[in-house]
């Protein structure tokens, strides 16, 4: 039975709130799940597609990028990752009678949430030059348009090829390799909006631009420091994870400017203690840092070791380190008031994490988009390295760097070449197995890809997955230039906002999710992914697809390669889609660590990717050990009567894809337009709790962008510091404003002040 979606958008501005909530899970996450589940899949699906979520004969969840354990629980996902399930093997259906009832100009004046709530996209629609609306097209037709358009570029850099985490292994290579025969290193990914700033810094200082721990570093931990991340939102399922490295002795830091319920306690729904008693606390020390703020912690508490006798694990920098001194000078002047008025912390909470650091023999530090989209994110990651350094916290069970990932693929894609500035070898591996000479100049990453067709440099803008309009910076001046370009196509499994702003012609190919059976002319098939640990598995969906016309992507991929490239190309493409054992053959012989793939990823539960610093305490950088670094310290300066904004996920959300309207830990329902302040600083800025307020936001150049009617809610958040959920606040994000040295969007610093809606 198909079920029908709402008809009308139900996003209000006024939401309902009450206080938040200091545990996360228990009964009424399960019962959430069911319910959405239910509402998308009906009772009996919910059952048989819930159980073969990350099971190792089932798929993997598209929800988040967190491993699973050898051993697994029968209901092995958490309520978000039912909520991306149910979101995919939804029985609702977009057909064309639905783009025939819907222009594109109605299209566009609907909510992210509206347009997701539709359904599965049926069949390949098209939106010709001068269109209101999508028609149907056939995909050779569609193939053939996509070829006419970027064979009349004047130069293969005049086209984009984006790529979401959620594409597999097999589809992201076939991609890379597609996009570089074609001519260009224009391969821009989510990574460059989220841990961009993560792998520029670990491969400085350590070689590999991916993190040292496996999960079970996590259980063998003696001190966890959680900084940057909420996990009871975004990675549920790490809850599980430290609530078993708690019952192993470790102790928990958390680092961040919000409470956060699934840091303060956890209800496991899947113990009787999680269920019917008092769940588990996780946090032992809470630092509230301000936004900003987390270097100069790191910087101060590697002060504090270097000035403790023996707290220095003198063998391993003396072994396996470079840049000690230098580092160890700089980091000796730093200056306390500096630290406390950058963290916003007082002297002794920052001992007290000092007194649990030396205590620990082995400590992992996690974090995510908190400490990655600020100005200077790079300098700050590369202090908590320096912080691992000093304890030889790196190379050692138990210990090491672990930036937690969102999407469940997103560092699969960049192992598989997904990367505007790929590596030589990688380049010359390639040439060496497919007889083509790939290109070498560096290509655009996202911010710049933006800038090219802002300036008509771009014509032709393909996405494999994704709603890059939704996730980008900057949303005005995105939106005019993808309405720039010649040609945007978007492959997609649903209706997101990208299919909305569309150059002078669009195509929406769909594709099969991860939940779905995959049969192509060698039986069927299966792909890979790659965990935010570096564990490679096998991903088979088993329900029927939602439609009869729907490809996959490995084998979108291949169809558009042959009718781009023609007969100049000799790569296999129709053997790879018919195979994907093919596909993974190459993969075998052109990226490190794949050996025998087939082999490997036919054992239960996969296999994991070396890392020398993890497995040989070796380090693959210019000097062949692991850099200290000595970059000055930076914090946000905020002027007086400016607040420091930071955008985040609500938790019935997904990046840009919007479940429902309620962020149940947060206390708010039915509305998304809200403003997490401070009730002294919402007192100081004259606003009353429920009143309305735009943001505007402030740029040294002078620059001033606003977002308008946000319902104030008093919140217990760091002084200073407010909090709004993206994408509603991403037109605050000027295009320019981001990380040095990554281009990451600084999503995280925004300087803001807030002024009473005149409709208030």
């Amino acid at each position: 039975m198909t079920r029908k979606a709402p008809s009308s958008d139900p996003v209000q501005d006024a939401p309902q709130v009450e206080p938040p909530k200091h545990a996360a899970a228990g009964l009424p996450a399960v019962a959430h799940s069911l319910r959405m589940a239910r509402q998308q899949m009906g009772v009996k699906r919910t059952a048989l597609t819930l159980l073969r979520v990350n099971q190792k004969d089932g798929f993997d969840c598209p929800g988040c990028a967190w491993p699973e354990g050898d051993k697994r629980h029968a209901a092995e996902f958490c309520e978000n990752g039912a909520k991306a399930v149910a979101e995919e093997a939804t029985t609702r259906r977009v057909t064309r009678d639905f783009f025939t009832a819907h222009p594109v100009a109605d299209l566009a004046g609907r909510s992210g949430y509206w347009l997701g709530q539709q359904g599965r996209l049926t069949e390949p629609m098209y939106l010709p030059e001068g269109g209101e609306r999508y028609e149907p097209i056939g995909w050779d037709d569609a193939f053939a348009l996509i070829a006419e358009e970027l064979n009349a570029l004047a130069s293969p850099d005049e086209a984009v090829f984006y790529t979401s985490g959620r594409t597999s292994n097999e589809a992201a290579f076939l991609y890379q390799l597609f996009a570089r025969e074609f001519g260009t290193n224009n391969l821009p990914d989510c990574s460059n909006m989220c841990h961009e700033s993560s792998g520029s810094a670990l491969t400085e200082t350590v070689g590999v631009g991916k993190g040292s721990v496996l999960l079970e570093d996590l259980y063998q931990a003696e001190l966890i420091i959680v900084a940057g991340q909420n996990p009871g939102t975004n990675h549920p399922r790490m809850l599980s994870a430290l609530e078993k490295a708690k019952a192993g002795g470790a102790r928990i830091i958390t680092v961040n400017p919000l409470p956060e319920a699934g840091m303060e306690r956890f209800k496991n729904p899947q113990t009787p203690r999680g269920l019917a008693a008092g769940g588990t606390p996780l946090t032992d020390l809470f630092l509230q840092v301000r936004l900003g703020g987390d270097q100069a912690l790191f910087r101060v508490l590697n002060r504090m070791i270097l000035e403790r006798d023996g707290a220095v694990d003198e063998e391993f920098v003396g072994r396996y380190t470079y840049g000690f001194e230098e580092f160890a000078k700089a980091a000796r002047t730093t200056d306390w008031d500096a630290a406390l008025a950058a963290t916003g912390l007082e002297r002794d909470q920052i001992e007290r994490a000092l007194e649990m650091v030396l205590a620990s023999r082995r400590t992992v530090v996690c974090w995510a988009m908190g400490l990655t989209q600020h100005k200077h994110a790079v300098p700050t990651i590369r202090e908590v390295v320096n912080f691992l350094l000093l304890r030889g916290d790196i190379g050692r069970p138990g210990a090491g760097v672990c930036p937690v990932r969102g999407h469940s693929n997103v560092q699969g894609d960049r192992t598989m070449g997904i990367f505007e500035r790929p590596a030589p070898a990688f380049l010359d591996a390639l040439e060496r197995e497919f007889g083509f000479a790939p290109p070498r100049e560096h290509g655009y990453d996202v911010v710049r890809a933006i800038r090219a067709m802002r300036d008509g440099q771009a014509k032709v803008f393909f996405a494999m997955g994704g709603n890059f309009v939704a996730a980008s910076p900057d949303t005005e001046v995105t939106e005019a230039a993808m309405r720039r370009a010649r040609l945007t196509v978007h492959v997609s499994t649903k209706l997101n906002r990208s299919h909305c702003v569309t150059g002078a012609r669009a195509l929406i190919l769909p594709t099969l999710g991860r939940t779905e059976r995959d049969t192509q002319r060698g039986g069927d098939q299966f792909v890979t992914v790659e965990d935010s640990m570096g564990m490679v598995h096998a991903s088979r969906g088993r329900l029927a697809p939602a439609s009869g016309q729907l490809l996959s992507e490995p084998a979108i991929v291949a169809r558009l390669a042959r009718a781009v490239l023609g007969d100049s190309s000799t790569t296999p493409w129709e053997e790879f889609e018919g195979d994907y054992g093919l596909i993974r053959d190459r993969i075998a012989r052109v990226v490190p660590g794949f050996k025998d793939f087939n082999a490997k990823v036919a054992r239960p539960g996969g296999f994991a990717l070396p890392h020398a610093p993890r497995d040989e305490r070796r380090f693959p950088t210019g000097t062949g050990k692991a850099n200290f670094t000595a970059a000055p310290v930076e914090y946000p300066r905020v002027p007086e009567g400016r607040l420091l904004l930071q955008t985040l996920r609500s938790h019935d959300q997904y990046n840009t894809t919007v479940y429902g309207l309620d962020d149940r830990y947060r206390g708010i329902k039915n509305g998304r337009r809200v403003v997490l302040v401070h009730p002294e600083d919402a007192t100081a800025h004259g606003l009353a709790d429920g009143s309305f307020a735009d943001l505007t936001s402030e740029w040294s150049d002078g620059r001033e962008r606003v977002a308008r009617g946000f319902r104030v809610v008093h919140y217990p958040t760091a002084r200073g510091c407010a909090a709004a959920y993206y994408p509603e606040t991403n037109v605050l994000v000027p295009l320019d404003a981001t990380a040095d040295t990554s281009n990451t969007p600084a999503s995280k610093s925004i300087v803001i002040r807030l002024t009473p809606s005149e409709a208030d």
